[in-house]
């Protein structure tokens, strides 16, 4: 029996409940492929997840192997299934998780071809982070070219998407972000920049945009305030805490959960293949290295995508 090295928890809470296990390797089933990973990435969510935050919502069997972003090589190709071959480089999003570990088993079709334009490992921050980006910029915020479009807490990983989708649309970006994120946002193509950390965003903006894309978690009396930096008849799409706008302005506000799309990602890595969308990996961290990763999370100390490497 071949062994295989994975990150799991088998009960919820603070971040020593993540074990490092040695278990059997996988076999793929009827529909399924065997991906040797190269890498996954870091989601905060994960860190909810691990605490048990999203049990109502996403409850899940114990023990559970972390790792939803996956970038790696098809190893072995189920009974019947079809569309992959031994030897392809593949990305995908596993809602099951799994790919926190040297191999994980994946439905084939929720596998695209990774960007060949980056190393592979590097294709393990896009799925997740950019499918939200995606979904938010276009399908909900609806940004086109000539808008004012302001993105709250562009410093993430998200952030960095949604930054480059909203510019490659032809919007005027406006991002907030802290210090140790202003570089590499004004990279990604921000026109503006905003410390939040230097005072009330509304102070800094000036005059109202079109759409608000925020991204981060909000107190009450700040959501408020953002409502109010919207245009009558604008849009509010929040990944984060929901937004509601003020009385009587017309503004349509969405909380955003992203959901998996493999027409969307196959979109995201032709972007990055034509060099209009890059993959900002601010860390690679070993596998052994995932408690410290979720703590720093936590801490606020972490700034991109940060990939884990098996």
């Amino acid at each position: 029996m071949t062994m295989m090295k994975t990150a799991r928890i088998h009960e919820y809470g603070d971040t020593s409940v993540i074990r490092h296990d040695t278990v059997a390797r996988p076999r793929p089933a009827s529909g399924e492929v065997l991906v040797q990973v190269a890498a996954t990435s870091f989601n905060p969510t994960e860190s909810a997840l691990r605490a048990g935050l999203l049990h109502a919502f996403l409850p899940v069997d114990l023990p559970y192997t972390l790792g939803w972003d996956v970038a790696g090589t098809v190893v072995e190709i189920g009974p019947g299934t079809e569309g992959r071959a031994v030897g392809d480089r593949v990305v995908g999003r596993l809602d099951g998780g799994g790919a926190a570990a040297e191999y994980v088993r994946a439905p084939a079709a929720l596998l695209v071809p990774a960007p060949a334009s980056v190393p592979l490992a590097h294709a393990a921050a896009l799925p997740v982070a950019g499918l939200t980006a995606w979904q938010a910029v276009f399908e909900h915020g609806k940004v086109t070219a000539g808008q004012r479009v302001l993105v709250n807490g562009a410093g993430g990983g998200v952030g960095g998407f949604v930054t480059q989708l909203a510019k490659h649309a032809g919007a005027e970006v406006i991002a907030t972000a802290g210090p140790r994120s202003t570089e590499a946002v004004r990279r990604q193509g921000a026109d503006r920049l905003i410390d939040y950390t230097a005072g009330p965003v509304g102070d800094a903006l000036g005059s109202p945009v079109d759409t608000l894309l925020n991204l981060v978690p909000l107190s009450p009396p700040d959501a408020a305030a953002l409502a109010t930096l919207v245009r009558p008849g604008g849009r509010i799409v929040s990944i984060a805490t929901p937004i509601e706008p003020a009385v009587g302005t017309g503004v349509s506000a969405r909380h955003l959960v992203a959901r998996n799309d493999v027409t969307h990602l196959a979109a995201l890595v032709e972007l990055v293949d034509a060099a209009a969308l890059s993959i900002d990996v601010s860390e690679s961290r070993p596998l052994a290295d995932l408690a410290d990763v979720h703590h720093l999370s936590e801490s606020g100390r972490i700034r991109g995508k940060v990939l884990i490497i098996p």
